[in-house]
């Protein structure tokens, strides 16, 4: 079993929507043939709470108005460190940089089929180690903003 039409397509959307945002290291996986509860998973996160916020509702707004879903489950907003949009078909987790470290999801989904995504989305990879080497090199300089 593949990830359908549908969901590819709610993938996209998503994924670009995430890519507008500034979000980091974005990537989907095809879960499909491991879970029985949705087909694929879509990861992005932010360095702040306040951008994972931006990026989530960014999500939210654009999948609602170009393909008219709504998330039947929204988990996470009022700490903005890890939220989950459960649109069925799909899942799109949003994680504070430091939460996706932590928490490593590329590691449980690596044996899963990779998506492809918009190329803005794919762009984003590898975003979240320039932005962490960015601001050890501000800390070190003594340039805390």
């Amino acid at each position: 079993m593949t990830a359908t039409d549908r969901s590819i397509e709610l993938i996209n959307v998503a994924a670009q929507a995430a890519a507008d945002k500034l979000a980091h290291d974005i990537i989907a996986y095809d879960v499909s043939d491991v879970l029985s509860i949705t087909d694929a998973f879509l990861l992005a996160s932010a360095p702040s709470d306040r951008q994972v916020k931006s990026i989530v509702d960014e999500v939210e707004e654009r999948l609602q108005k170009e393909l008219g879903a709504k998330p039947v489950r929204r988990e996470g907003d009022r700490e903005a460190r890890w939220v989950l949009l459960d649109y069925v078909d799909i899942v799109v987790h949003v994680q504070h940089s430091e939460e996706r470290v932590f928490y490593a999801l590329e590691r449980l989904w690596k044996d899963c089929p990779q998506l492809e995504l918009p190329q803005d989305a794919t762009d984003t990879l590898g975003r979240a180690d320039e932005y962490a080497k960015r601001q050890a090199a501000d800390d070190l300089n003594g340039d805390f903003r």
